[in-house]
């Protein structure tokens, strides 16, 4: 097996570099890359972008111009947990900002499609607590949320 990660490739039609400079502003850790163009002859333009190697948050990643035949689904996202409230706001407003759609249960679409879930990093926690009462009080909260609100899901595990 490789012994140098994962690069994670993501299937845009056309916004593959405006994706990447739009990642890399959000994270910390980031840097956009080489650009490959496409060839006279090919399945796009000459000199349009064909690939864009960038890293967001440390994760690496290559933006894919493949056209219009492939679309994102919820059934891949990133998750971005999140220490308090503060972080949780900053992703969910960046990530949903001009022409993203905030989602059920901490999840959201940015303005390509691509699916994120913005969580608290004590979540898991929370729901997997050996007291079903906390966990089951925990979930009920967080299922009525678009963006999670740490507060109101630590009153619901207090009980109160």
């Amino acid at each position: 097996m490789a012994s140098d990660g994962f690069t994670t490739c993501l299937w845009f039609d056309g916004q593959a570099e405006e994706a990447a400079h739009f990642y890399v502003s959000i994270f910390k850790n980031s840097s956009v890359g080489k650009v490959a163009r496409y060839p006279e002859g090919a399945m796009q333009p000459a000199g349009s972008v064909m690939t864009v190697e960038f890293t967001a948050n440390g994760h690496r990643f290559l933006g894919l111009n493949g056209g219009s035949q492939f679309k994102f689904t919820e059934a891949t996202s990133f998750m971005i947990f999140c220490e308090n409230q503060e972080e949780i706001d900053y992703y969910w407003a960046k990530l949903t900002e001009n022409g993203g759609e905030p989602g059920p249960c901490g999840w959201l679409k940015d303005r390509f499609g691509v699916s994120w879930q913005v969580v608290p990093d004590r979540l898991d926690a929370m729901v997997t607590d050996p007291d079903p009462e906390k966990a089951a009080r925990v979930t009920k909260a967080f299922m009525a949320m678009h963006k999670f609100d740490i507060a109101a899901l630590e009153k619901a595990y207090a009980g109160e």
